[in-house]
């Protein structure tokens, strides 16, 4: 097959700045493979990089780590999926020598943003997939189960990131489990706690809240009033009032997960430390997706478990990205996530 010698893709120019331009077609690296995109995602992610608060990020960049599409192409010594197969993306990849990746937490990785090592944070210290094309380490590739459409592999990363939160807080069948956060992520790890066979209570505000509840057991905007019943409470709201309100509604030897406030700036006060400390809680930290576990995840997608079909609330063209941008940012029409065409006019 014939490859173009450019492709459209978006750009975050400089910090505050986009556009959807022409740029050269990037050619697999050695270990990389080229995926012809055909769905990615805005991420809330996506709008701290483009305000520059990721170091690792250098201006101009390609964004986009919520992907999925068809490889095309493997670059040297790639050894993965062939020419023709239908895959998800990962988000990180480690160097695979440091401390942390030989204990499976490449996430964790401690050459982060060294691309000599290895390393790669797709979207965010190397090219993502709000383009035509991406080069993608194999490492990140996951071959889509039959049954799962490609529009629905863009759900890849987020349903790791979900899976490997409930993992952390060691979600077991017959468990009453809160959800704190009624976000995209937030309602991937709701549906695969019950797929584990928990009990879930999702916890949230207003519109969104209420789009949500076929995805739990029972909703609630008031967290006061089941402080200290939950098992186990997975947050993904990323506020502080969140991480007060989660901790707050475990029961004694419970288990918190907090994976919502991933850049710097959130800060946790107005808690009383003994409520820890009494109660004996396990309260946890979960970042992003390790361990291949987003491999385990998409079996849930392919049996009808967790259903991402209604969570993906607008479709755009690439070209049409200043308007899906403005949708995703100001939640127009209750938008959670919005997914770009890369290959659509």
């Amino acid at each position: 097959m014939s490859l173009p010698l450019e492709m459209r893709a978006v750009v975050f120019e400089r910090p505050g700045s986009f556009a959807v331009r022409t740029v050269p077609m990037p050619r697999p690296k050695p270990g990389h493979a080229l995926v012809r995109v055909h769905a990615s995602m805005v991420c809330a992610t996506d709008r701290k990089i483009l305000a520059g608060k990721f170091a690792g990020t250098v201006f101009p960049h390609v964004p986009g780590h919520e992907f999925s599409g068809v490889i095309v192409e493997l670059g040297p010594d790639a050894r993965g999926p062939s020419p023709g197969t239908r895959v998800g993306v990962e988000v990180h990849v480690g160097c695979g020598q440091c401390a942390r990746c030989r204990e499976g937490l490449y996430n964790l990785c401690l050459n982060y943003g060294k691309v000599e090592t290895g390393h790669a944070h797709i979207g965010f210290t190397i090219p993502g997939g709000l383009a035509q094309y991406a080069s993608v380490p194999v490492a990140a590739l996951h071959e889509l189960p039959d049954g799962v459409t490609i529009e629905d592999g863009a759900w890849t990363d987020n349903l790791g990131v979900a899976l490997w939160a409930l993992e952390r807080g060691r979600v077991a069948s017959g468990e009453r489990i809160a959800v704190v956060g009624p976000g995209a992520i937030g309602l991937c790890a709701a549906q695969l706690a019950r797929a584990l066979g928990a009990r879930v209570m999702l916890f949230g505000h207003g519109e969104r809240l209420a789009r949500a509840a076929r995805f739990a057991d029972e909703t609630s905007e008031d967290p006061s009033s089941r402080f200290g019943t939950f098992d186990a409470v997975i947050e993904f709201a990323g506020t502080a009032d969140a991480a007060r309100d989660a901790i707050r509604l475990a029961r004694r030897g419970g288990r918190v997960v907090l994976g919502g406030a991933t850049g710097q700036g959130v800060e946790l006060s107005g808690l009383d430390l003994s409520t820890i400390v009494r109660g004996q809680l396990d309260v946890l930290g979960s970042l992003a997706n390790p361990t291949r576990v987003s491999a385990r995840a998409l079996p849930y997608l392919a049996s009808g478990k967790v259903d991402v079909r209604d969570l993906t609330t607008h479709h755009f063209p690439l070209e049409r990205f200043a308007e899906a941008w403005d949708t995703f940012v100001e939640r127009r029409d209750g938008a959670i996530r919005v997914m770009l065409h890369p290959q659509e006019k």
